[in-house]
């Protein structure tokens, strides 16, 4: 008898999880009508990109484990992808950096934000980070089997 048994993230070494992931956000996804094409080598520093089936949407992601800004993704329409507490957030990494340098101290020395060597991340965002992604929280507003899991959970 053929039997499928759920693996443990924690056990997947990081290629495994950065594919995991990109299954899982894939399927998200589909329910807002995007099909998505994983790359192999970032393109245009992109991790994979989705075009809506409707042809007027085409964006590139970059899949991060946590929330992040980086001084490389600026300037390339970059979205950022991620997963905190089995809820996934997108977000336009520029418009994330622009509030950010605006409303949050970004490291010990923020002028390294002008000089082209920035980046900051966090595996759990600050508590006004994650109320300004709240309108980039995908699952909640899928209206697909994202959306019950999110209800569910």
């Amino acid at each position: 008898m053929f039997q499928l048994t759920p693996i443990d993230y924690k056990s997947l070494n990081a290629r495994q999880q950065e594919t995991y992931n990109f299954q899982k956000v894939s399927g998200v996804l589909a329910d807002f009508g995007f099909l998505t094409i994983r790359l192999s080598d970032d393109w245009q520093g992109a991790d994979f990109i989705a075009n809506h089936i409707s042809g007027q949407q085409f964006l590139k992601f970059q899949l991060k484990g946590r929330l992040t800004l980086d001084q490389k993704y600026q300037g390339k329409d970059i979205w950022i992808c991620f997963r905190h507490c089995d809820v996934w957030y997108l977000y336009p990494h520029d418009v994330a950096l622009a509030w950010a340098l605006k409303n949050k101290k970004l490291g010990k020395n923020p002028d390294v934000w002008k000089n082209g060597s920035g980046a900051w991340s966090y595996r759990s965002p600050p508590k006004n980070f994650l109320q300004w992604l709240a309108p980039y929280a995908l699952t909640h507003h899928s209206t697909g089997p994202a959306r019950k899991a999110a209800q569910a959970g």
